[in-house]
């Protein structure tokens, strides 16, 4: 009988100001090479308020794409009501990673993500400056 398992990891990638999207998909993958999982789903979820994860097929017409539609949805230099009580410049970024969302999970069957051909996992940082983001890794299943 197999062994319900629990694993994680944290995985950090260096960022620019945003809208800056960057592909991880490689590094989960190779999370689930190290052969602890065959069969279960994977969480992937960003530690902080202005950055989200989600999926694109990551090419660079998409990619340019996704920057526009998340600038036109919550364009920076607007009056936000964050930037009034903090005078931070980055209620546009909170915005934006609020309606993108902070997490996604994933099947994972024979020990490789359920994705599409054309699918691919990416970061974003919507902060009006570059950061450090950390990325939390919840791999469960047998």
């Amino acid at each position: 009988m197999d062994t319900f398992k629990l694993v994680t990891h944290t995985l950090s990638c260096d960022m620019k100001t945003g809208p800056d999207i960057r592909d991880i998909t490689k590094e989960l993958d190779s999370l689930l090479n190290r052969g602890e999982i065959s069969t279960g789903v994977m969480n992937i979820f960003i530690v902080g308020s202005t950055g989200s994860i989600t999926t694109i097929e990551y090419e660079p017409g998409v990619v340019e794409d996704l920057k526009r539609a998340i600038e036109k949805l919550a364009p920076p230099g607007r009056e936000y009501a964050h930037e009034l009580a903090w005078h931070d410049g980055n209620g546009h970024s909170h915005v934006q990673a609020a309606l993108l969302g902070p997490s996604l999970s994933i099947p994972v069957r024979r020990s490789q993500l359920t994705l599409g051909t054309w699918q691919q996992v990416v970061v974003i940082n919507h902060d009006n400056g570059p950061r450090t983001r950390k990325i939390e890794v919840t791999i469960t299943g047998f």
